[in-house]
């Protein structure tokens, strides 16, 4: 017997238009719990305003999102925030301390806690606790961003182009880090115009162009770098069986947690 995984966020009938332009333009979506899913296509498709919805740092025009089955208008917005954490592009250090830094939104924290939040993200306490953000190379300052927000312990992490900035190198560490979370449980949305590394990380994924959802399903179902290239003309999404979604489905996942670096 199958059991479905619970969905995490509904989208329906969302479209955002800003100066006459759809950013987005009907979309109708279901974004399941404990998996990673991604939100890929190229430049200018609406991807990470469609993320940007998820936690209210952008409105829709018209339709409504659903956190867990309830409007998230309905919902604090603050508080919605903390459930659902965005991490931006680029990784930007708020202290001038790494400690600091992971209890940015968790003053709380003690000594050991802040630990552990590097220890999940692979940064070593050791080499890394008194240091300057600014010190930190770019994959390790994604990374720190990744504890700083884990420390509120969120139900899911919302990436904004999590890799897109970095070398291959330090993107595979990120992407590493990514996977180990979801195998811990926690969901992730991460949106990347890198269709073929979303491929790699994701469970789940959905191609989008122009606003519109035009491909989903599992990421090692799909022909991503077709649906990357050839985009449906007469609004037919292409779908494939979700499997994932079912929680005792067990698939087993076609790219293992240790990702191998590029070659340069």
């Amino acid at each position: 017997m199958h059991v479905e995984r619970p969905e995490l966020f509904t989208l329906e009938q969302v479209s955002l238009v800003i100066d006459g332009r759809a950013i987005l333009d009907d979309v109708n979506e279901h974004l399941h719990d404990g998996v990673a899913t991604a939100v890929a296509g190229p430049s200018g498709s609406g991807k990470s305003t469609l993320l940007r919805l998820l936690n209210r740092l952008a409105e829709p025009t018209s339709g409504r999102v659903l956190f867990r089955g309830t409007d998230v208008r309905d919902l604090d917005v603050l508080e919605l925030r903390r459930r659902a954490v965005l991490v931006a592009q680029r990784p930007v250090a708020l202290t001038s301390d790494v400690s600091d830094e992971v209890r940015v939104a968790a003053p709380q924290l003690t000594d050991d806690d802040v630990r552990r939040l590097l220890e999940r993200v692979s940064l070593d306490p050791d080499d890394h606790l008194g240091r300057d953000p600014g010190s930190l190379s770019g994959g390790e300052l994604q990374r720190l961003c990744l504890a700083r927000a884990l420390a509120v312990d969120p139900e899911v992490l919302l990436l904004d182009e999590p890799t897109s900035a970095l070398d291959p190198r330090s993107a595979d560490a990120v992407d590493t880090v990514i996977r180990s979370l979801v195998a811990s449980g926690l969901a992730v949305v991460l949106v990347s115009h890198d269709v073929l590394r979303a491929g790699r990380v994701a469970d789940d994924i959905r191609v989008l162009h122009d606003g519109r959802v035009t491909a989903r399903g599992p990421a090692s179902s799909l022909d991503l770098e077709h649906e990357l290239l050839n985009p449906p003309t007469d609004g037919h999404v292409h779908e494939v069986d979700d499997l994932r979604r079912h929680g005792d489905a067990h698939l087993p996942h076609d790219h293992p947690t240790d990702l191998t670096p590029e070659q340069p």
